[in-house]
Order: structure tokens, then C-alpha cells, then sequence
């Protein structure tokens, strides 16, 4: 799994122009399943994440999690991640897992997110989707299981 972590102020999902998912203060995650991936995988990057030391302390230093912040989760499946742009211009897709097996992985990913006791919001896998965001920092980052 791949997932882009970015601190935020603000976030949202829209999709044909109506809100799915929101959140004020917190973590949106652009996720990407490839192949192999498990749910060992899945339940890696959710524990990875949940405890990822990247908000402010009272000292100013990145010293706390999502979850010791309160924050909420945006999370929305993102297949592109796994576009290889090595050859020609157009980006091959051909790493990123197929729906039928990608799907079960990103919600098992969210329930995993949200066993940890954090508000966890989505995009509709798949959709088109509008994702509008307040990058708090900015901090981005990109995690992966393997």
C-alpha cells in the first residue's frame, strides 16, 4: 500500500458536486493498493498512521499523532499512485490493483483506522471525485507498507 499523508485545517469530498466526506482538523490520506497487498498490509499502514508524530506540541516540535490531537481522517482511494511514468508521457496503471480486489483492502484499511478510535470520512471509491483541502503546514508525506 501506498498512502499520501497530508496534515490539514480543513477537507472535503465532493462528488458530482455533493458533499461525501468532510472534516476540520486531521490526516487526508490519498490511498493506492497494489497487487500484493494484504491485509497485513492494511492493518500496518492504519497503525503507521494512526501513530504518526506530525502535529505540533506545545513547544512548536511535531510530537503528536492524529489521535492524541482529536483529529479526524479523510480518506479517499486514489489508484494513481501507482502510475509508473518511467516510459513515454502517458502513465501506466498496470502496478495499482484491480477494483474487485483493491476495494475490500481500502475498507478494510478505514475499519482499521477507525478501530482506532478515530472519525474517519470518505470519497466513493472509484467516483470522479473533487477533493479541496487547507494543507496545514504544509506537511505531506508518503508512507508505504513495503
Amino acid at each position: 500500500m501506498r498512502v499520501v499523508v497530508q496534515r490539514s485545517k480543513q477537507a472535503q469530498v465532493t462528488v458530482e458536486g455533493k458533499s461525501v466526506g468532510a472534516i476540520e482538523h486531521g490526516l487526508v490520506l490519498l490511498v493506492g493498493v497494489t497487487h500484493d497487498d494484504t491485509e497485513q498490509d492494511a492493518r500496518y499502514m492504519a497503525e503507521k498512521i494512526a501513530g504518526l508524530r506530525i502535529f505540533e506540541d506545545e513547544t512548536g516540535k511535531m510530537n503528536l499523532s492524529v489521535v492524541e490531537t482529536g483529529g479526524q481522517i479523510l480518506s479517499v482511494s486514489q489508484f494513481t499512485l501507482y502510475g509508473d511514468c518511467r516510459k513515454g508521457r502517458r502513465p501506466n496503471f498496470m502496478a495499482a490493483a484491480r477494483p474487485e480486489q483493491a476495494q475490500p483492502l481500502y475498507d478494510r484499511f478505514n475499519e482499521l483506522l477507525r478501530e482506532q478510535e478515530l472519525k474517519v470520512e470518505t470519497g466513493v471509491f472509484g467516483a470522479m471525485m473533487d477533493v479541496a483541502l487547507v494543507n496545514d503546514g504544509p506537511v505531506t508525506l508518503i508512507v508505504e507498507s513495503r
